[in-house]
């Protein structure tokens, strides 16, 4: 049976490793998919209808522009399984090929849940997204190597970067990245 922690790992299975076949067993057909930017550095449609665009836009579109994404749910724990709402932090650490740069961002996801489970809604808040120059993508690997996959608290996130910044100059920037957005009043059950 499907919890709402099930299709959220599923969808960090979907994007992250490219596989589109897995959005059927998380979106309704007639999902509704959202998107609220703060930044200018990346763009995404503003509202997608429907499995098909969803996948397109999430999935397919995504996986053309970068590669060796990452996608952590910045929080204590998974929401329970009878949830009909979800509100997450998350972290995003991945690879612009084309420009030789690392992508990293946050934000916080929403989530409606309908029975049996399924994604009814889906809104994705970008608060931040960073371009760094990495050539090599030696930053890439040092911005993920270690960190829990897909739940990751926010206390080793902290300690992860604080200390990896400690370390190195050049990954001085994770310290932007070291705690989760500060998730908005919830107005939802």
């Amino acid at each position: 049976m499907s919890t709402p922690r099930r299709l959220l790992e599923r969808y960090v299975q979907a994007k992250d490793s490219v596989q589109p076949q897995l959005t059927r067993e998380i979106y309704a057909p007639d999902a509704v998919l959202t998107y609220s930017i703060a930044t200018d550095s990346i763009s995404f449609p503003a509202r997608t209808v429907g499995l098909e665009a969803i996948t397109r836009t999430l999935v397919v579109d995504f996986a053309q522009r970068f590669e060796r994404c990452k996608t952590y749910y910045v929080c204590e724990g998974a929401p329970s399984d009878h949830a009909p709402f979800a509100r997450i932090p998350w972290l995003v650490v991945m690879r612009e090929p084309a420009a030789a740069m690392l992508r990293i961002g946050k934000g916080y996801y929403e989530w409606s849940f309908a029975r049996p489970p399924r994604v009814m809604a889906m809104h994705i808040h970008i608060h931040r997204m960073d371009a760094i120059p990495d050539g090599e993508a030696t930053l890439l690997v040092r911005a993920q190597d270690g960190l829990p996959y897909p739940w990751l608290q926010p206390s080793r996130l902290r300690a992860t970067y604080d200390r990896r910044a400690e370390e190195s100059g050049a990954l001085a920037f994770l310290r932007e990245f070291q705690t989760p957005l500060v998730l908005p009043a919830q107005d939802r059950a």
